[in-house]
């Protein structure tokens, strides 16, 4: 009998030692960030990541309507200098710049340090291997609200500084209309500055990201963790 009664304590010990380990994390407030009970650091204001944390999250709405001209007339001079949208980011990316006209259609000059693929690539107007980028391509941004905004807003966003990089055109076309889901920048040292200015865009123009494009965004601002905002 005393054996008997010996099993079942170690029986209700056992048992015991069971639920306190089950319900220990539920005492202390439910899963941690750091697995010592203290919550996640939110990301520090000015951010990439607080950007990104503060992006409307939605599904992604269909293609359908989506046409260039939807975003007006190719490169189109939004600032009013007399320059084409495509000659001023040529003349702020290359070095080396020549003129075909002596002060807007860029002839000829060298990129000299591609950010996607960290190369160097010559402009000969004509026969560029060089594109203008649009960070948040225009049909991503079609299908993540740009299809409700108004005709100027889309010519502003197709025409925006911020949105726009010269960049080695073999990676752009890779690229397509992809967001950080699909495609990064081939040069790692470049993706977080990439997450960034795609972070900056969406933000000034309120364009949502899906669940998968904010995770693979925070993904890459995690090892860079205080990246500012272009």
């Amino acid at each position: 009998m005393t054996y008997q009664k010996t099993l079942i304590a170690s029986a209700l010990a056992v048992l015991t030692m069971l639920a306190s380990a089950a319900c220990g994390p539920l005492a202390g407030g439910g899963a941690s960030g750091d697995g010592n009970g203290a919550p996640p650091k939110p990301a520090a204001a000015g951010t990439a990541l607080a950007a990104v944390d503060a992006l409307p999250v939605k599904g992604r709405a269909p293609r359908t309507g989506y046409e260039r001209e939807k975003f007006g007339r190719a490169w189109v001079d939004v600032d009013r200098n007399g320059c084409g949208t495509r000659d001023d980011i040529l003349r702020r990316d290359l070095s080396g710049v020549r003129f075909a006209d002596g002060r807007c259609k860029v002839a000829s000059g060298t990129l000299d340090d591609d950010p996607y693929t960290g190369g160097a690539v010559a402009y000969v107007r004509g026969r560029s291997k060089v594109d203008i980028d649009h960070v948040v391509a225009l049909s991503d941004a079609w299908q993540k609200g740009a299809q409700k905004w108004a005709p100027d807003t889309r010519v502003r966003f197709a025409n925006d500084p911020l949105n726009l990089l010269a960049v080695d055109s073999a990676a752009n076309r890779r690229k397509s209309d992809g967001d950080a889901a699909t495609w990064l920048p081939p040069n790692k040292a470049y993706r977080c500055a990439y997450v960034a200015r795609q972070a900056a865009v969406k933000k000034k123009y309120g364009v949502w990201v899906t669940a998968g494009e904010r995770d693979a965004m925070k993904r890459v601002l995690a090892t860079c963790p205080e990246q500012r905002l272009p």
